[in-house]
Formats: C-alpha cells, structure tokens, sequence
C-alpha cells in the first residue's frame, strides 16, 4: 500500500530535524533532475533521499542540537532511540533499509540507498549510476540549518563527525581523498546539468517542502 512521505515519518517517529532534512536533500535532487540532460529516475531519486536517514536517530547525538528536539523533549527521543536500536540494530544504514524493506520500498529504491553515503565516495564517483552519485551529491549539501555551498558543508560535516573518523581510523589524507572525490562527482553531475552548483540555494529550494508532504512511496 503506497503512503504518502509525511505519513511514514509520522508512523516511524522521525524527528524533525531529520525529516527538514531529507525534504531538503530531496529538494536539491529534484532541481538537479528537473535540469538534467542525461535520463533519470526522478521519482526514485526523490524517493531515497526523502528515506536516506530514516535510521539516523540511531547514530545521532540527541545533546548536539536541544533547538530541534520540540515539545517531545530529550528523554523522549533517547527513549525511542533505544526502541530503534532493540528493532533495528546499531547501524544507522543498515536500519535505514530495514525500515524501507517493512513498509514495501521498491527495490530500485532500496538500490540507491545502499550506495549512498560520504564513506562510500570513490564507489559514486567511479559508477555510471547517476541517481546513486545525484543522491549522494545531494545530501552533501544540506547542513542541520539547511540547503548550502558544497565547501560550507564540507566544513560542518568534517567538524561534527571528526569523533566518527577518528574511530573508523580515517585520516586527513583519507578524508581529503574522499572530499576530492566529492568534487569529482560534483563535476561529473554539472556537466550534464543545465544549472551552476551555486544556483542550488536555500530560497529555491523551500518551497519544495511543502510539496514533497505529500509525496508518494
């Protein structure tokens, strides 16, 4: 049975700085495939990114951003993060595709999914997949406050998640290896594109929001 997107996060509890989230990496994918000279799949495209993070609660710390936990307040969101972890596992991916698999997400989907994600850039970049690289370029360009330059969130992310590398013993050679591969997808997606990485702002993008709501998977 097909749901419509705020009706599945509304069913799993998603918290809402996830959900403003992947609205608006699907808001960037979305501008890029509505301008894309190359065929894609743009439902399936802005079907995985309005799913790329369903698990993340796993992985997120719940301390980081107390402004985006609303009403339901701390306990409430650790309490259903254990929930999370008892159901799904202590991976934030893999929970991710579990989730999709329950409610009936196509596999095409589940595909993209699987691809997606910073760790994984030197697989983007040498595919000829370009929903998987569009997805994956997508996500790099929202930060917790919204749709930003490339370089901006490079910034954020290697800032938040510097604890996270640490332990997967990832380097700063390795990291800027893999931002270097970024760029190269970056590159590769423009090439094709008809708009500038620079025209993909916050201001175009929100509108989107409100009708992604009532998207359907």
């Amino acid at each position: 049975m097909r749901m419509n997107i705020s009706e599945i996060y509304e069913k799993y509890q998603i918290m809402p700085q996830l959900q403003n989230h992947m609205y608006r990496v699907a808001g960037v994918a979305s501008v890029i495939c509505n301008n894309f000279s190359k065929p894609v799949d743009k439902n399936s495209v802005v079907s995985a990114c309005l799913l790329h993070d369903m698990g993340n609660i796993i992985k997120s710390d719940l301390n980081l951003f107390p402004e985006y936990l609303n009403e339901k307040g701390l306990s409430y969101w650790k309490n259903l993060k254990k929930e999370f972890i008892k159901k799904y596992g202590n991976n934030a991916n893999e929970a991710t595709q579990k989730i999709c698999k329950e409610f009936g997400t196509p596999g095409n989907v589940i595909n993209i999914l699987k691809g997606m994600g910073f760790l994984k850039m030197q697989k983007i970049a040498g595919i000829e997949n370009f929903q998987v690289k569009i997805c994956g370029y997508s996500d790099m360009r929202v930060k917790p406050s919204g749709v930003t330059s490339l370089n901006d969130r490079l910034k954020e992310g290697i800032k938040r998640y510097a604890v996270t590398f640490a332990k997967r013993g990832f380097d700063s050679e390795k990291i800027e290896e893999l931002i270097s591969l970024l760029r190269k997808v970056e590159k590769q997606i423009f090439a094709y594109c008809k708009i500038r990485p620079e025209d993909i702002t916050e201001e175009r993008i929100k509108p989107l929001i409100k009708k992604f709501r009532n998207f359907e998977i």
